[in-house]
């Protein structure tokens, strides 16, 4: 299965220049918990809920200033074992998914939990199914080689 399959339209994203506590409302509001930062078409990076500090005015400060630069982005042919350890590896909460050099789509961690809860695994296909006999023979305990 590709992320092409999952993936999550259209992505919400946001202006480098826009205040923080804008950015904050609006991921409230969508039920949302990251923003991809933009500049046109260019992804800059990802504002996450967890990149708001919740004590700090958000009006004193930017969304570039909070934001985690150099998103790390994904095609949509990458399948989802693949985002999955991207995922883990970077310990990261999305990916922005592209195509090309635009942005087409979102995957988090949220929506791969979603999948796995939902059970839309593709299948094992009987013939590449690991069996007992592809280990051979089983020794029972104390037996000596």
């Amino acid at each position: 299965m590709h992320l092409r399959e999952i993936m999550a339209t259209p992505v919400e994203t946001i202006s480098p220049d826009e205040r923080v506590d804008i950015a904050r409302e609006r991921m409230r509001r969508l039920r949302i918990h990251h923003l991809v930062v933009t500049d046109g078409r260019r992804i800059l990076g990802v504002l996450s809920d967890r990149d708001l500090p919740r004590t700090v005015d958000g009006a004193a400060f930017r969304v570039e200033e909070m934001m985690s630069p150099s998103a790390v982005t994904a095609s949509v042919k990458l399948t989802v074992r693949q985002a999955a350890n991207l995922l883990r590896g970077r310990g990261i909460g999305c990916i922005p998914i592209v195509e090309g050099e635009k942005l087409v789509g979102i995957v988090t961690v949220s929506d791969l939990l979603s999948l796995l809860g939902r059970g839309l695994q593709r299948p094992v296909e009987r013939g590449k199914r690991w069996t007992l006999r592809h280990r051979g023979p089983r020794k029972r305990i104390g037996q000596l080689p």
